[in-house]
């Protein structure tokens, strides 16, 4: 491994090694002159070049100052309730060695390197001890290594048992002694090492093992971790409780066996090194064991809305950051309120179903008008049936519910106003080789009639004819204004919603015209930093004016009709509202998405594979109650508000 760094290497002589190895085997060997002459023949012999070689190649211990290790992502909700822990194959959380159990502190040294502060990075006893027992066996059955030369195994060299491998173990832990203080070495330490189940670090391995941080483990808790290092699967309690006993002592005759033999192993060195007393062994060995869940592999409890939150992370920050670089993400969402949301949708699908409504799936998107946050996102009726979020990756058609788009581009004109008066009658426009002929629903025309009624009652022939007057191309910059990314093409249908939007455009454009024309990107996400609280992404909203204020504030005014005279009377909740209705030609699709001040939500209804729903269903009559149901709920001790007159402003 090189390194391209070009500060001066520390110097370490091939004779201070060989001096300290030669130096243990001869303790070990009481001395024997022909022991010492043996080994130190051997290792000379060789090792002398494997050092040569060693100091040519070994990487420069210089890096691990800037080293970063790979860290477990966590989603939060608003609230800081964790939702979700992402990683690659490493599940880890670094802390400072400050916060860390001096419990498990000496509870690791007492088993893994006893002299860890009086040697300089290599124990000559130790390994002059594994050397004896290495010749005597011709092969590597026995390390003898510190702390710090596991540290530099386990980021630099290979695993392979071999004696070069060993020798550079050495010299690079030697090294590094030069370069970093014992705590910091320590520090690196317990934060690299495994500890079984895809646990890596002494937090994670807290949080895994007994659901709690590393800085609050008991003396028992930490002489049993401290006791998995050596072979952390083998020794793990997850594997060995009895009868899947999660609570127990270790003088108990249900206790998981290896793992409180390997306790009572730490707990005996502790006290043989004059550590803890005989009756702090004993306390330790009678505390109770409460294990916690092994953390790696988490599935989210509301995984429609973590997958919507990891997409949107992957745009910003693609996937390797997410998985390795430890990031501490803040969603918008309150994890409450998304049960709730997903309760709601639950209980209507059953109840659809008694109507003789026959839909496989309902998708609702709630967004808060004042910051264009994201609050609740439930992409189906079951996830652990279908994972696909139809919240955010399903583009239906709107039908209906499009028409605002057309509607506030015509106000936003100066030359509208909701009592303009349109012609309600039939028409006919060439597209293609044929011709288009819009219809309204149920058949027959109003004749001349003012916009405010057209929408009310959602007549089709007016939408398609002011479109075409003001211009489809200038509807579809409305719709990219306020945040719609879907394709929109300048069709003649375009005005009825033959088009397809997934429902948080739909909420999050309604959003918009909630705020009276305010707008903010969408997001799912507050805040995202990295481990150590470095802002990586601040979200803030940065609101901008994007619609005109009397021209929105007028079609607000008319969409207050729609549930108060109109096709969505089934979405009254007692105060201000406003909303469009939505059904597509052949029921396939059939929508209602709605807002107060305080909050746009769209819902839709279908099935994945467009079969119709059912003759005579509607927006109206089968989507704006499930609207009701949910608003109902989410605005409980809400405070009532009132939209802007239009009024109130200049008209264009």
């Amino acid at each position: 491994m090189e390194t391209s760094i070009k500060t001066k290497q520390p110097k370490v002589k091939a004779s201070t090694v060989i001096g300290q190895f030669v130096q243990g085997v001869g303790k070990v060997t009481g001395g024997t002159i022909l022991g010492i002459t043996m080994l130190a023949s051997s290792v000379v012999a060789g090792g002398l070049v494997g050092l040569a070689l060693s100091f040519r190649n070994l990487p420069d211990v210089r890096v691990l100052r800037s080293y970063v290790p790979t860290e477990t992502t966590y989603i939060y909700d608003i609230k800081g309730k964790q939702l979700a822990s992402l990683h690659g194959e490493a599940n880890r959380e670094i802390v400072p060695l400050s916060k860390i159990s001096p419990n498990l502190k000496r509870a690791v040294l007492a088993i893994e390197d006893s002299h860890f502060f009086i040697h300089q990075g290599v124990n000559p006893n130790s390994l002059g001890r594994a050397l004896k027992v290495n010749w005597e066996r011709k092969e590597i059955v026995e390390g003898g290594s510190t702390l710090t030369m596991q540290l530099v195994k386990n980021l630099f060299l290979s695993r392979k048992r071999t004696v070069s491998r060993k020798l550079a173990e050495a010299v690079l832990a030697i090294r590094v002694e030069q370069v970093f203080t014992k705590e910091q070495v320590l520090e690196m330490y317990l934060n690299q090492v495994y500890w079984g189940h895809n646990t890596y670090g002494v937090q994670t391995a807290a949080e895994s093992y007994f659901g709690k941080a590393a800085n609050n483990l008991t003396m028992g808790e930490a002489a049993m971790l401290a006791g998995l290092i050596q072979a952390p699967e083998e020794y793990s309690p997850f594997l060995h409780v009895k009868a899947n006993k999660h609570q127990f002592r270790c003088t108990d005759k249900d206790a998981p066996l290896k793992s409180c033999d390997r306790q009572a192993t730490v707990l005996r060195r502790m006290r043989e090194l004059k550590w803890i007393s005989l009756e702090q062994e004993k306390a330790a060995r009678a505390q109770t064991i409460k294990l916690g869940e092994i953390t790696s592999w988490q599935t989210s409890d509301i995984p429609y809305v973590t997958e919507a939150v990891v997409q949107e992370l992957t745009e910003r920050f693609g996937k390797d950051a997410i998985l390795k670089g430890g990031m501490r993400v803040q969603t918008t969402i309150d994890y409450k309120f998304q049960r709730m949301a997903e309760q709601t949708i639950t209980d209507w699908h059953d109840r659809i179903h008694s109507y003789g409504l026959y839909a496989d799936q309902i998708a609702l998107a709630a967004v808060d008008p004042r910051t264009h946050f994201v609050k609740a996102l439930v992409g189906g009726v079951n996830y652990k049936k279908s994972q696909f979020n139809r919240a955010i990756q399903s583009r239906r058609q709107p039908g209906s519910s499009f028409k605002p788009f057309v509607y506030y581009t015509a106000f936003a004109t100066g030359k509208y106003s909701p009592e303009t008066v349109v012609d309600d009658s039939p028409v006919r426009y060439r597209e293609g080789n044929g011709y288009y002929t819009p219809k309204n629903y149920g058949g027959g025309y109003s004749g001349p009639t003012t916009i405010r009624h057209a929408i009310e009652v959602s007549s089709n022939v007016p939408a398609v004819k002011i479109g075409r007057v003001v211009g489809l191309d200038k509807v579809i910059e409305t719709c990219k204004n306020i945040g719609v990314k879907s394709p929109l093409e300048p069709v003649i249908s375009l005005p009825l919603g033959s088009v397809g939007m997934t429902p948080l455009e739909m909420a999050g454009a309604f959003a918009t015209f909630a705020s009276n024309g305010w707008y903010s990107e969408i997001t799912a996400i507050v805040r995202v930093t990295d481990s150590s609280g470095n802002v990586l992404l601040d979200n803030t909203p940065k609101p901008r004016q994007v619609l005109d204020p009397w021209a929105v504030a007028s079609l607000t005014n008319v969409l207050q009709g729609v549930i108060n005279n109109g096709t969505a009377k089934s979405a009254y909740i007692g105060r201000p509202a406003a909303g469009k209705t939505g059904t597509t030609s052949s029921e396939r699709d059939i929508w209602f998405v709605g807002y107060v001040p305080q909050l746009s939500v769209a819902v839709w209804v279908g099935n994945d594979d467009y079969r119709p729903l059912g003759y005579g269903v509607t927006g109206g009559n089968n989507v704006a109650p499930i609207w009701r149901g949910f608003m109902q709920k989410a605005l409980d001790g809400v405070p009532v508000e009132n939209f802007p007159s239009p009024s109130k402003f200049d008209k264009p």
